[in-house]
């Protein structure tokens, strides 16, 4: 692999990187050292990635664009952050979306979730073109936005809206004072969730976890549509919490929603919802020794049927659809 430069710089031309790609050589270029952030050219010329040094506890972001893929890697013992395209044709417009990411950790001194995060949402707000958001992701948002309406009648709206950090691919959902939530969101007749990422149910030292199961059925003429559900919950906040107004809308556009967007299927609750702290959950035998050439793990959990060992927050007790 060829090295341009051991000095590190916040930013690479694409005249540099493509001359890389046209021998088909494999590079990297250094751009920052804390945390370490590197941009990569692979082994054939076709493709290209930033690196990220992750922190003890920090995940990679999560994302929902088909065409991006974030993994987690290791590299001479250390645990990185890769982000790279799944269409090499697209190499010259990610080369752009990366190096803003870049600027932004490197020159701004922002986290990774939030460079890539406000990176999407420039680039979504620059270009207004919708992005369709599948079954799954509508009702995972439909899901989180119950949850945030019952932690406002707890906390108030200003709050609320505040934990919310599912759009900035947090490790979990919402992060309230001592504890924090993860919602999950099924419209299949068994309890089961998908669970993305060995840490994704492991509690923040010192505060408790809370898993939140939520499933849902279409109902037909009856029930209420994301947009429904969305309408009533920015009304909530611009009566009581017209300062948050704001954050909610860059959180709904970060996660893919856009009022564009075509929305007629209604939901209706198919069970009562679940409250579980986390000394109940499943977890897999091999979360305590992953092997270093596993990157990523996603799993099924089934929960029907168990109880919490510890009474539930007030919040998390009277879960309803918002309508």
């Amino acid at each position: 692999m060829t090295e341009p430069s051991a000095i590190p710089r916040p930013w690479v031309s694409w005249d540099e990187v493509s001359g890389y790609l046209e021998r088909g050589q494999a590079t990297t270029f250094p751009l920052g050292t804390a945390p370490s952030v590197e941009y990569v050219v692979g082994h054939g010329g076709d493709h290209i990635a930033l690196h990220v040094g992750l922190g003890s506890r920090q995940r990679p972001p999560r994302t929902t664009f088909p065409m991006i893929r974030i993994d987690q890697i290791r590299e001479n013992g250390a645990r990185k952050a890769r982000i790279r395209t799944t269409d090499p044709s697209l190499l010259r417009d990610f080369h752009d979306l990366i190096t803003a990411t870049a600027d932004r950790v490197v020159t701004h001194g922002r986290t990774l979730d939030q460079a890539f995060a406000e990176t999407i949402r420039a680039w979504t707000a620059l270009l207004g073109r919708p992005r369709e958001l599948s079954t799954e992701k509508r009702i995972g948002l439909l899901g989180e936005l119950t949850v945030m309406r019952a932690l406002a009648s707890a906390h108030g709206w200003e709050k609320a809206v505040t934990a919310w950090k599912g759009p900035d691919g947090e490790e979990h959902d919402f992060g309230l004072p001592g504890y924090d939530v993860e919602v999950k969101t099924t419209s299949s007749e068994e309890r089961r969730h998908a669970v993305h990422g060995l840490g994704q149910l492991d509690p923040v030292p010192g505060r408790a976890l809370w898993l939140v199961s939520l499933q849902l059925t279409r109902g037909g003429a009856e029930g209420v549509t994301l947009a429904d559900t969305i309408a009533a919950v920015s009304t909530e906040v611009a009566e009581h919490a017209p300062a948050s107004l704001g954050r909610l809308e860059r959180g709904l556009v970060a996660v893919g929603w856009s009022r564009e967007q075509e929305d007629d299927e209604r939901w209706v609750a198919r069970s009562a919802p679940l409250a579980l702290d986390s000394p109940v959950l499943p977890r897999l035998p091999l979360a305590d020794a992953v092997p270093d050439r596993i990157a990523s793990v996603q799993y099924v959990i089934d929960v029907e049927g168990l109880s919490p060992t510890s009474a539930p927050p007030a919040a998390l007790t009277a879960l309803q659809l918002p309508s």
